[in-house]
């Protein structure tokens, strides 16, 4: 017998938080209870990230193994993990080369954004404006010297890489990259970007 409306239990809308006056801060990422995993704070918005594609998956893991073993020892390679551009913007690059001086403990969960040399995005569905126009916009007002984007076309990995013109404070193109990678900075770096394809794919 089916059950009366009027009797089933209610399902409770999400609790989404409500922002203040003058939108969230950076603090607020670090206070807030029960953020979605990954979440983003930009121009004071919450931005909430989608399941993780299996490409996604796969080129920040290649990305991860062959920025550690090219970059020097001074440096560490972290991914999706947040960076401080001001009070309201701490973006989470899916891949980020920092300076080691500033990493303090293993609790530390944001980073300074002058003290990152290369951040990394690989575009999702929901990312593509933020990963082609916002987030650039603001890692070159924040000094980051290289950025590089990570496109998936058709199944294969596509890289734009861009360095900051110390002129003109903006990003320009340092070359559109397919199957390899190879450039001199900030870092000398060799990628095989089919690495990026599933292994059954590689294998065939």
């Amino acid at each position: 017998m089916d059950t009366p409306v009027s009797s089933r239990p209610e399902t409770s809308a999400p609790a989404w938080p409500r922002p203040p006056e003058g939108g969230w801060t950076a603090d607020d990422l670090d206070r807030l209870p029960d953020l979605p995993p990954h979440t983003e704070l930009i121009d004071g918005s919450l931005v909430f990230a989608c399941p993780q594609s299996h490409f996604h998956s796969r080129a920040v893991c290649v990305f991860r193994r062959g920025l550690e073993v090219s970059a020097p020892g001074d440096l560490e390679v972290l991914c999706r993990f947040t960076i401080d551009i001001d009070r309201q913007n701490r973006p989470e690059p899916d891949g980020i080369v920092v300076r080691g001086d500033v990493i303090e403990s293993w609790d530390q969960t944001r980073l300074p954004a002058e003290a990152v040399l290369l951040a990394v995005e690989v575009v999702s569905a929901d990312s593509v404006s933020r990963d082609r126009q916002t987030k650039p916009l603001k890692y070159a007002r924040a000094g980051i010297p290289h950025y590089w984007r990570v496109e998936n076309e058709k199944g294969l990995a596509v890289v734009h890489a861009f360095e900051l013109e110390p002129t003109t404070g903006a990003y320009t193109s340092v070359g559109i990259f397919r199957e390899r990678m190879k450039v001199a900075a900030p870092f000398p770096v060799d990628l095989d970007l089919t690495a990026i394809r599933a292994r059954r794919e590689r294998t065939q």
